[in-house]
């Protein structure tokens, strides 16, 4: 047993040594990435342990001197990239990774990966900053809902949303004398009036305590956090309401960054992984495996303070979803936040 575990540290090692002195080339395109890994033929069999962020190779080839090219083409809103801003630039992190064991173990061996690009203009625009704003909740706390464009660098300049096409949802929370807190969207529907009612015919977005069933369903997703005190729901449009103006209710929650779990989660399904994913750490996306079910919502001695200001109830609208292929238009209005204590 001994002499086993001894030979399986020294092919290990011999692993790790082989992939450190893999030949790595990096393409950073407008918005996209293009890597090629060049792979030792003792690794080839292990084509699949090769990453980059949670994404597997797009494409792999054995060349004829039995060496392997792993071949990564993704858009840099796909694979866990981190997105940061650093003065006039805007820096796009991930890694390369291999990991011979299962992803729960830490990697064998690490390559840092980074796109820089000049920052757009307006891509962070002044009214993003948290201070001001037209919502405040309770608690010290004040709360922001908005739509983006499509772009995500500003303000959407209409209501009127294209059927299929793509509404950024942009939350925050203004955090003047507290710790750094986490958004969370707890669930958001879509109505067709501005109050919920009883009798409310509603389109859910997200249930179960952070679960994005419209990620299930359709192509929406969670985008990568700039900052803990703030998320983007990439929205994709729906029929519901089509050509009505449509509101979008959304309960959130500042919570504490350091205290997950399947109550206080962000989580999307990930078609090509087929599986439910943690936004803010896909490492611990088991707290995720409850999106398929019912998700505990038992409340636990110590969160007491959830109710004393740290929730918040916005409403988005009105609005107005146009099949392309009608012939009637509608005039664009102002985009409204009304938001409920």
């Amino acid at each position: 047993m001994g002499t086993q575990l001894y030979l399986g540290v020294i092919v290990v090692a011999l692993f790790e040594t082989t992939v450190a002195n893999a030949e790595i080339k990096v393409n950073c395109e407008k918005d996209s990435i293009s890597i090629t890994w060049r792979i030792h033929p003792m690794l080839v069999p292990f084509a699949a342990r090769h990453f980059l962020g949670n994404c597997m190779a797009s494409r792999f080839n054995v060349l004829p001197s039995g060496e392997g090219n792993a071949e990564f083409n993704y858009k840099l809103d796909d694979c866990n990239f981190k997105r940061l801003m650093k003065g006039k630039k805007l820096l796009y992190k991930n890694e390369l990774t291999f990991r011979p064991q299962p992803r729960s173990s830490p990697a064998s061996y690490v390559y840092p990966i980074e796109c820089v690009y000049p920052r757009p203009k307006g891509w962070i625009p002044p009214f993003l900053n948290a201070g001001s704003g037209v919502a405040e909740g309770r608690g010290g706390l004040k709360f922001h809902m908005l739509l983006l464009n499509e772009g995500i660098t500003a303000v959407a300049e209409t209501n009127v949303i294209p059927l299929g096409s793509f509404m950024p949802i942009w939350a925050t929370v203004a955090q003047e004398s507290h710790q750094p807190l986490l958004l969370l969207m707890e669930e958001c529907v879509a109505a067709t009036t501005p109050e919920l009612q009883a009798n409310s015919n509603v389109y859910p977005i997200i249930t179960n305590k952070g679960c994005l069933l419209d990620s299930e369903n359709g192509n929406s997703r969670f985008l990568q956090r700039y900052h803990s005190s703030a998320i983007t729901l990439y929205l994709q449009s729906f029929k519901f309401g089509l050509g009505e103006g449509v509101y979008i209710h959304c309960k959130l929650l500042a919570w504490d960054p350091e205290v997950l779990r399947e109550s206080k989660k962000a989580c999307h399904y990930v078609k090509e992984n087929e599986r439910w994913e943690l936004l803010d750490d896909p490492m611990q996306s088991s707290i995720c495996d409850c999106c398929s079910r019912t998700c505990n919502t038992r409340s636990k001695r110590g969160d007491e303070w959830e109710s004393n200001g740290f929730r918040h109830t916005s409403v988005l609208g009105p609005l107005i979803i146009m099949d392309p292929l009608q012939q009637n238009t509608h005039n664009a209005s102002d985009v409204s936040i009304a938001d409920q204590d």
